[in-house]
């Protein structure tokens, strides 16, 4: 009998589950109406599998002596006064004949490429930048976690101030600095010297790895602090130095217990590449307010812009929680 009730409330609060979902979509659906808004959900798709047609044109102003087609290729010949050039296209792509007359700019051949749309160029981009920042966090946070706990008052106290000053300033105001102020100087520098200059790109990684290894330091600060003193005792008393008694015994214990808040981070890092936008980096973000711009369609491409979010930090979060079984295992 209590199986029963227990299955019974198990199932009427699944049903509520569903229910608020559905009623949610329904007003939402509703309130787009009222506004006359038109869902087009069969335009997205196009925003990640461009179809572009690549045109490739005259170069010389001359007459077409050959049109050869040879296997997939076929090879267009235009003739001049004083030269002669030859253009290679897919097979049945040619728009001329032999014979014609074409000047600089006409389209000799026109084909058609599938190429990523802006939505998965942005996507890509995102992953690139958060992929490395989260790398450079994890070294400079480990650095930072160790300096801040070290008996040498410089690192220690050069470890305070970073990680103090990352985290009273905002990100947004930490970009900017990267951006338009160590980016300005160092790209003057390297034109100076005739090195070309930093992308905004990198710069941006900068900033956020940067922002990731002041918080990643101190979670690392308490993961290794948490562990019992008697734990460095015991391995000093084996005849361990300092650094392998870290190694060897600190550091893997640590890593079980600061891999929930290094997760939490790293989440928060790949939301926080949305900011890279204003430096010019199409990154998810810019990629899809670029599209709603030009396409007028925000409810539906903000609507993915937000699940291309979820399905990235939800793979992030699953990824943590198999590590988190295999160390339990270990």
């Amino acid at each position: 009998m209590i199986v029963r009730k227990r299955i019974a409330h198990h199932a009427f609060w699944q049903a509520a589950f569903f229910g608020i979902i559905a009623l949610g979509i329904g007003l939402l659906w509703w309130a787009s109406s009222e506004v006359e808004y038109v869902w087009r959900w069969y335009r997205v798709p196009q925003y990640f599998i461009a179809q572009m047609d690549v045109e490739i044109n005259a170069e010389i102003e001359g007459t077409v002596k050959a049109v050869e087609e040879k296997g997939d290729k076929v090879f267009i010949t235009v003739a001049g006064a004083y030269d002669k050039e030859t253009y290679a296209a897919p097979a049945g792509s040619a728009r001329v004949y032999e014979g014609d007359f074409a000047f600089p700019g006409d389209p000799l051949a026109v084909y058609e490429v599938t190429r990523p749309g802006i939505l998965l160029q942005g996507l890509w981009i995102t992953l690139k930048v958060s992929f490395i920042a989260i790398i450079f966090g994890i070294l400079l946070g480990l650095f930072t976690g160790l300096a801040r706990i070290s008996d040498n008052p410089c690192l220690r106290w050069l470890a305070i101030t970073y990680i103090e000053f990352i985290r009273g300033s905002p990100l947004l105001v930490q970009i900017y600095l990267w951006y338009f102020v160590f980016g300005t100087i160092i790209n003057n520098l390297l034109a100076k010297q005739g090195i070309p200059p930093i992308s905004s790109l990198w710069y941006g990684v900068a900033s956020l790895a940067i922002f990731a290894g002041a918080y990643v330091g101190e979670i690392v600060r308490a993961g290794i602090q948490s562990i019992h003193r008697g734990q460095t005792e015991a391995s000093r008393s084996l005849g361990m130095n300092y650094v392998q008694s870290m190694v060897h015994v600190i550091l893997p214990q640590a890593m079980r217990r600061i891999l929930p808040p290094l997760a939490g981070q790293f989440i928060s890092l790949i939301k926080d590449s949305s900011l890279l936008g204003i430096i010019a980096i199409r990154e998810l973000t810019k990629a899809t307010r670029e599209v709603v711009t030009t396409s007028l369609q925000p409810y539906e491409l903000w609507f993915v812009c937000a699940i291309l979010y979820l399905v990235l930090t939800f793979s992030l979060s699953m990824f943590v929680q198999y590590l988190e079984r295999r160390t339990l295992i270990s």
